[in-house]
């Protein structure tokens, strides 16, 4: 984590050495926020708000991404102002509520805890972005069926994200998710019917070293407790109930 630390440190500084006062906040949120940080599969997720956003004012933090992006091997940090941060609670509901609960200021303001996230959006992202992970699986499956290597590839990488909605699956049922992935996992099962094992084995398969021979065969499972959990959330409260609320009920 020595390591992390440091990288996240020297991405701070360039920041604010090219954005100076127009710099407002840097925040850490996702895996490293959250302590369950994976050195190969996990990535440093970054929010960063500006007080301006013209394109002179991305160009003056274009070299620090580009350093984060290359010699880092990171994903470039979202970024936003503060009034369209707050604007965008409705579309982002996943992606804010998770940073409420997990995220670490590394400069600056706090700039997400006195948002407010329509729980209402909220549910139906969550099924949005679950049918989406089983589509590209499904995807990935018909185009390297016969392939273990890029099978095994396709799992590892999808697990953290299958993660942080699997967390939220629970959070549109009313759960607070627990911290550990096998009592998540648990929680699943008897709230979806979703075998807990099929969830586990992708983690098992993710730690080790390779593919093993029957990687079709955990690929398989996985698909189909995703297809259990989002069937199970379309009939937690149907969608016609779902509406964009009012501002004063949001």
């Amino acid at each position: 984590m020595h390591d992390v630390n440091e990288a996240l440190k020297n991405l701070v500084e360039r920041l604010h050495e090219s954005a100076g006062e127009n710099l407002e906040s840097i925040l850490l949120y996702g895996s490293a926020a959250r302590g369950d940080f994976h050195q190969i599969h996990s990535d440093l997720n970054v929010l960063c708000t500006l007080r301006s956003l013209r394109v002179e004012d991305l160009a003056r933090a274009a070299a620090a991404v580009k350093w984060w992006t290359s010699a880092q091997k990171q994903p470039p940090p979202l970024f936003f102002t503060g009034e369209e941060l707050r604007r965008a609670a409705d579309v982002f509901a996943i992606e804010l509520l998770d940073m409420q609960q997990s995220h670490r200021v590394l400069y600056g303001l706090d700039v997400v805890s006195g948002i407010k996230v329509p729980m209402n959006l909220h549910r139906i992202q969550v099924e949005h972005e679950l049918r989406t992970l089983l589509l590209r699986l499904r995807q990935h499956f018909l185009l390297r069926a016969e392939d273990q290597q890029e099978l095994f590839a396709v799992l590892a990488k999808s697990s953290s994200s299958a993660l942080t909605l699997l967390r939220h699956t629970l959070i549109a049922f009313g759960e607070q998710p627990p911290a550990t992935t096998s009592e998540l996992f648990k929680r699943l099962t008897a709230r979806t019917g979703a075998n807990a094992g099929e969830l586990e084995a992708v983690l098992s398969l993710r730690e080790s070293k390779g593919p093993a021979s029957d990687v079709a065969r955990v690929y398989g499972g996985y698909l189909t407790a995703l297809e259990t959990v989002i069937a199970a959330l379309d009939q937690h409260l149907p969608k016609h109930h779902w509406q964009r609320a009012s501002k004063n009920t949001a």
